[in-house]
């Protein structure tokens, strides 16, 4: 039950919850700001450096975002090797973290896969956040998982606090941040004694920047990828590895556990039940009929809105690049094929589906994959009292790893 709506006594907060304060007027925007603010809580970010680089980023303005983020990581980056060359090893280490962070963010709202900085600043974010592993002594390895004659990039933390055999919880994100970001679910995982490992997967991350490769919707095949190497990392307890999907991997991972069935639990946050209709709920109406009058009415008539909107125009362009298709009717196919409805009654592991209040981007999906399961089931429900309603619980994450792994220490 959500708390009472109390007056706000002050006079500069423009509503009734924290949330309702804004950094920009993109929705999109401002909560991938917010998502880098966050990240103070484990000295990832710094609130001064992320409020500059707000300061100079104008609504669904692509090129304020990469030059204002890629502003800050420079001059992070600069600092850290200042420091190294004088040996103070803690504040190069601390000051390479938010560099990485940075770099990241940059690319987080910019899709520009034949601009140079696409390449050379996701390079810099990893090169950033190695010299930070090494100077630091954080128990993070990159790990490289084969796939289909590449691999997926990925990093495993090994807790310190685990036995000879411990439990193995994978995760990876969803369309747009970066799983080395999400610090406060392998922090929280090798505190308690859980080793992590998380997955730049198709479509992500330096698996799409630097390998070209895209989201598929039987993300089983890369989960089953993913898990062939999980089981042979020393100190993995095979029969205990659990797997976790942020923001679009809120379909992402129930789908692939329907069929991998080497995973001991699954958490969706938030959980999609059909994406495409995820999408269309953002879109204009008029463009369901036009999906339905076939490729080339729907193709004009996505150009007349992306005319309109920059925030469509980018959307629809990051999504077709990360999809690897070519035109808008193509796009909304592969969204239509991230459908769960004949698929979620597979499922027989145990599953959390999460949501928040305030879910902007997912509305009402969590619940519909909730009542789509058969198997033992959990719906684990953010409000505005817990300060965690936002999506994925952004803001909010000490709360967000409380309740996760609360739920996890009894089952995995």
């Amino acid at each position: 039950m959500s708390a009472p709506t109390m007056p706000t006594p002050n006079p500069l907060f423009p509503g009734p919850h924290w949330t309702s304060y804004r950094f920009t007027a993109s929705d999109i925007m401002d909560d991938q700001i917010k998502h880098q603010i966050s990240m103070m809580a484990h000295g990832m970010s710094d609130l001064g450096e992320c409020l500059e680089a707000a300061r100079m980023i104008g609504d669904d303005d692509e090129e304020s975002w990469v030059s204002a983020w890629s502003e800050r990581a420079e001059s992070l980056q600069r600092r850290a090797e200042t420091a190294v060359r004088h040996g103070h090893r803690v504040s190069a280490g601390d000051a390479y973290l938010r560099a990485a962070t940075y770099w990241r963010a940059s690319l987080m709202h910019f899709s520009r896969p034949d601009d140079v900085r696409t390449r050379a600043n996701a390079v810099s974010a990893y090169d950033c956040y190695d010299r930070y592993l090494e100077l630091s002594g954080y128990p993070g390895e990159p790990v490289r998982i084969p796939y289909e004659g590449g691999f997926l990039p990925s990093y495993l933390y090994r807790s310190p606090e685990a036995g000879r055999e411990a439990p193995l919880l994978m995760f990876f994100q969803g369309r747009d941040a970066w799983p080395e970001d999400t610090r406060w679910l392998y922090d929280g995982a090798i505190r308690r004694g859980y080793h992590c490992l998380a997955v730049q997967g198709p479509g992500q991350g330096l698996a799409l920047r630097l390998s070209g490769m895209t989201f598929r919707h039987d993300w089983e095949r890369v989960v089953t990828a993913v898990v062939d190497t999980a089981v042979g990392l020393p100190g993995v307890s095979r029969d205990r590895i659990g797997l976790m999907g942020l923001s679009f991997g809120g379909y992402l991972a129930p789908r692939a556990v329907a069929f991998e069935q080497r995973i001991k639990v699954c958490v969706a946050n938030p959980g999609v039940l059909n994406w495409g209709e995820v999408i269309r709920a953002g879109l204009p109406a008029l463009l369901d009929d036009a999906l339905a009058a076939g490729p080339e009415t729907f193709n004009a008539a996505v150009a007349a809105v992306t005319e309109r909107s920059p925030l469509a125009e980018w959307f629809l362009r990051d999504s077709s690049w990360k999809h690897g298709v070519s035109t808008p009717y193509d796009l909304f196919r592969e969204f239509d094929a991230c459908d769960l409805t004949e698929v979620a009654g597979l499922i027989t592991c145990p599953t959390l589906v999460m949501d928040g209040t305030q879910e902007r981007f997912s509305t009402g999906q969590a619940r519909r994959l909730y009542d789509a399961l058969d198997c033992p089931k959990e719906f684990m429900v953010f409000d505005e009292a817990s300060t965690a309603q936002s999506h994925c619980q952004n803001g909010a994450t000490a709360t967000a790893a409380a309740f996760t792994f609360d739920w996890l220490d009894s089952r995995l």
